[in-house]
């Protein structure tokens, strides 16, 4: 066959199985919950990379909803660094 151009999809399948049982809930495809699919960690807003544990984020394929693509994961990753400087501030405060 003479062929022009190909497409090829890999990790359509993620590698989350050892998350089972530390409270990261996940999909009906083993995709991580991010954000408001999430829920809400406890009195504070969820950050929307943030997980289902308070500051565990999660990026790029394994995230479901996530666009699959290399510059969408590059994109959430530098997304996350700021969210994780404003959670470790945050946590760092004494409650009132």
């Amino acid at each position: 066959m003479d062929i022009s151009n190909l497409f090829l999809f890999v990790g359509a399948d993620p590698a989350t199985h050892w998350l089972e049982g530390c409270g990261v809930k996940v999909d009906r495809g083993g995709f991580v919950l991010t954000g408001v699919q999430g829920g809400e960690n406890g009195e504070r807003p969820v950050q929307p990379l943030e997980t289902t544990v308070p500051g565990v984020f999660a990026v790029g394929d394994v995230r479901s909803g996530s666009v699959k693509r290399v510059g969408g994961a590059i994109g959430e990753g530098a997304q996350v660094v700021a969210a994780l400087h404003g959670f470790l501030g945050d946590a760092t405060k004494p409650a009132l």
